[in-house]
């Protein structure tokens, strides 16, 4: 393979995000992005990296508006802009390692991100009519009943539930670890009363019966003994979602969204939600800080519907309206992303 080509360097510049420890979905999604903007140019006869040229960047960018996903829709300004973030990576690293004398990628923009009204949330009383749908007569409801009392107490992550380990759960503290979450990085998060006695009785009940030696010591596994996978849990929750027959669509997701829309109406201050749902930042604002598991947990208390031991008070702080906004977008990005 030629050692300028662009398929020789883009693959020399995954290995270098391999390096740098980029977990394997953004190297996937990285990969497909590169793929995709290599099979274009190919087609028009380019194959080297310095043959790209910043109009030749442009009209990749009109090809990407005038293209349409899988379900025939046109790319959305988010899904168009996956695909060009990787390549103004790639060819900065390129410039920088000096297989390019300039960088054609140095002035491309990206689409301007359109403002959304939030998707579909859940009420209080829609998410107890969904938890309810489990039959926990049977090992497979309760484990099921469980998996939906821990993304509605907590708000994490499709991966982060599926990679739960047993040793997460600090009941006495009412404390859920959640370990190398998104961009690799661990936190605490407060975890409730009901959602831990589930837990517990899934632990100490259900889960022996489904364990194959040598135990992985995941939480949420298959009755055959077989680690939970991210698209088997969100078939569950989309299956329970549609049997609550509520009116309303969706999967892991839509928990997610839920708990940060309650806990915001509720009084929560936007620093300690962002510290719940793992956002390091957000697009539109600069204000997180860090902030102790002990406030954390207080502010948890009084503001999230699922905690049971309710009180009248309420957090001291009202989120701005903008940063609000910020939080819901940034979640709707989340979404898109685990969508494609």
């Amino acid at each position: 393979m030629d050692n300028k080509s662009l398929r020789f360097l883009s693959r020399l510049y995954l290995e270098h995000l391999q390096v740098m420890h980029y977990s394997p979905r953004t190297v996937g999604q990285q990969t497909t992005a590169l793929d995709q903007f290599a099979n274009w140019c190919e087609e028009r006869g380019i194959g080297r990296a310095n043959e790209v040229t910043k109009p030749i960047l442009e009209r990749y960018r009109r090809h990407l508006h005038h293209s349409r996903d899988r379900s025939g829709k046109p790319y959305s300004a988010r899904n168009q802009a996956a695909r060009l973030i990787p390549i103004r990576g790639f060819f900065k690293w390129a410039t920088r390692q000096n297989y390019l004398l300039y960088n054609p990628a140095s002035e491309l923009e990206l689409p301007k991100m359109e403002r959304r009204l939030p998707k579909a949330t859940l009420s209080a009383e829609e998410a107890e009519t969904i938890l309810a749908q489990p039959n926990t007569t049977t090992p497979e409801g309760l484990r099921d009943r469980t998996l939906l009392e821990v993304l509605y107490s907590t708000g994490i992550r499709r991966m982060e539930c599926v990679n739960l380990q047993k040793a997460d759960l600090n009941a006495s503290q009412g404390v859920l670890a959640v370990r190398q979450g998104k961009g690799k990085k661990d936190r605490f998060v407060p975890i409730g009363e009901r959602a831990i006695e589930w837990l517990q009785h899934y632990l100490e009940d259900i889960r022996p019966g489904f364990v194959v030696e040598p135990d992985s010591q995941q939480i949420f596994i298959e009755a055959n003994g077989l680690p939970l996978t991210p698209d088997r849990l969100s078939r569950l929750v989309s299956t329970y979602i549609q049997q609550a027959d509520i009116g309303k669509t969706g999967s892991c997701h839509l928990f997610r969204h839920t708990v940060a829309t309650l806990m915001l109406d509720n009084g929560a201050d936007i620093r300690f939600i962002q510290q719940m749902l793992g956002h390091a930042h957000l697009q539109t604002t600069e204000i997180y800080t860090h902030v102790s598991i002990v406030k954390l947990k207080q502010i948890y208390a009084v503001t999230h519907p699922a905690k049971r031991q309710q009180k009248k008070q309420r957090a001291d702080c009202l989120p701005i309206e903008n940063e609000r906004a910020a939080l819901l977008d940034a979640l709707d990005s989340e979404c898109e992303a685990d969508d494609e």
